[in-house]
């Protein structure tokens, strides 16, 4: 199954490792590193440029992708595509 991120992006959801709401979790020093060193490894992929409202951790063969979507974790969670 795939998942639309927004703005012609989709992923294959056996990739995706979570998804996480963004006013929920920043508050955690620890997520705000993580996402200060995936943005420094280049591995953040932002999808809009509206406000983002969650973002989702893929990983392929050892390599981490962080995409950064306007739609809400509830929106993405149903938006689910079997292609």
């Amino acid at each position: 199954m795939y998942l639309h991120l927004g703005n012609d992006v989709v992923i294959n959801t056996e990739k995706i490792v979570a998804m996480f709401d963004i006013d929920a979790v920043t508050v955690s020093k620890k997520t705000r590193d993580f996402l200060a060193e995936a943005q420094r490894k280049g591995e953040v992929i932002n999808v809009s440029y509206e406000l983002p409202k969650s973002f989702v951790v893929c990983s392929e063969k050892g390599k981490t992708s962080v995409y950064i979507s306007q739609l809400s974790t509830k929106t993405l969670s149903r938006r689910r595509l079997s292609i």
